[in-house]
């Protein structure tokens, strides 16, 4: 018997007569390519059975591209990628009315005399949870303002002057403080401050919720924008509501 090294872990034994004998770890290596030849042709089969190409099934796996439209299906059913030709032909999305511009530049009154409020609470307030409250209503009422400005200048309307809703009253802007209320407010400190500020402010986003129904009213809300911000304002603020009406009812009498 002659035995030869190969570079492999074990030897290939060659015995007389030509007869070649492979090791145990030589016979596993040519079981895992024999089975890995058989997999190659089965695979190539089923994609010849079912007339799709590898490259076929990658392109089915792909996601629809931003500029597709997909038109959902009926319960139960898949939905179906509209084609060019279909998304030409389909409305367009309603453009918005004074109704809309009339909630925005109101609002962002609205939202102003909020932050004229919150304003007051750094060295008025005495419960922390209230200067967190404060804080999260400061942030999130200057964003939307920005929003609301934005969607104004988009649009060539009129943006209010800063200090429009200094004249604007509860009959036309539900919810807003009169200058006695905001006066009372200012004279206030510690927990009085605490508990009139969560009083009007409560008052204050009712309000707002209000003008978001007065908007729908007016067949306002048609365009998509306005209808999205102004759900967003619905949401956001009935959730402060909620949190500023369980911190009132723990703060002491």
């Amino acid at each position: 018997m002659v035995t030869a090294r190969t570079g492999l872990a074990e030897p290939v034994e060659i015995r007389y007569g030509d007869r070649i004998v492979l090791s145990s770890r030589h016979r596993i290596l040519a079981a895992v390519a024999a089975v890995a030849v058989a997999l190659g042709l089965a695979l190539f089969v089923v994609l010849r059975s079912t007339g799709d190409s590898p490259d076929d099934r990658v392109a089915q796996s792909v996601p629809p591209t931003a500029n597709q439209v997909v038109q959902p299906g009926a319960p139960g059913q898949p939905g179906r990628t509209l084609s060019p030709v279909e998304q030409s032909q389909l409305p367009a999305p309603p453009a918005h009315n004074p109704a809309d511009t009339q909630f925005m530049q109101r609002m962002i009154g609205h939202h102003r005399q909020a932050l004229e409020m919150t304003a007051l609470v750094a060295d008025r307030a005495q419960s922390p949870e209230l200067s967190l409250v404060a804080r999260r209503i400061d942030t999130s009422q200057r964003d939307e303002i920005a929003q609301m400005e934005r969607w104004l200048t988009e649009r060539r309307e009129a943006l209010p002057g800063p200090h429009a809703h200094h004249a604007e009253h509860d009959a036309v802007m539900p919810g807003m403080l009169t200058p006695e209320q905001f006066g009372q407010l200012e004279r206030a400190r510690g927990a009085e401050f605490d508990r009139t500020f969560l009083e009007l402010m409560i008052r204050h986003h009712e309000g707002a919720l209000t003008m978001v129904q007065q908007l729908y009213a007016a067949n306002g809300g048609l365009e998509p924008a306005s209808d999205r911000f102004a759900r967003e304002v619905n949401a956001d603020q009935g959730i402060e509501i909620k949190s500023m009406r369980e911190l009132l009812a723990r703060l002491p009498r």
